[in-house]
C-alpha cells in the first residue's frame, strides 16, 4: 500500500503542474475567457494531493497509535 500511495501523491502533483502549464499557454495563446475555467481542475488536482498527503500522515499515526496500543497491552 505504501507504494501505491507514493504514486498516487506524485500523480495528483504531476497532473497538477501539467494541466496549469497547459493552461497558462492556452490563456495566453487564445482567448482567457475560453480557458480560465479550466484551473478548476488544477484546484482539484491540488486539493486530492494535500488530501491524499494528509490521509497517508493520518493513518501513519493511526498504525503507530495502534502498535503502541498492542505492546502496551502485553
Amino acid at each position: 500500500m505504501g507504494l501505491y500511495n507514493k504514486i498516487m501523491v506524485k500523480f495528483w502533483l504531476i497532473i497538477a503542474i501539467i494541466v496549469f502549464a497547459l493552461t497558462t499557454y492556452k490563456c495566453v495563446v487564445d482567448d482567457y475567457r475560453i480557458w480560465i475555467y479550466y484551473y478548476v481542475i488544477v484546484a482539484i488536482a491540488l486539493l486530492m494531493y494535500f488530501m491524499k498527503k494528509w490521509m497517508i500522515k493520518r493513518m501513519e499515526k493511526h498504525l503507530a497509535e495502534m502498535e503502541k496500543q498492542a505492546n502496551s497491552g502485553r
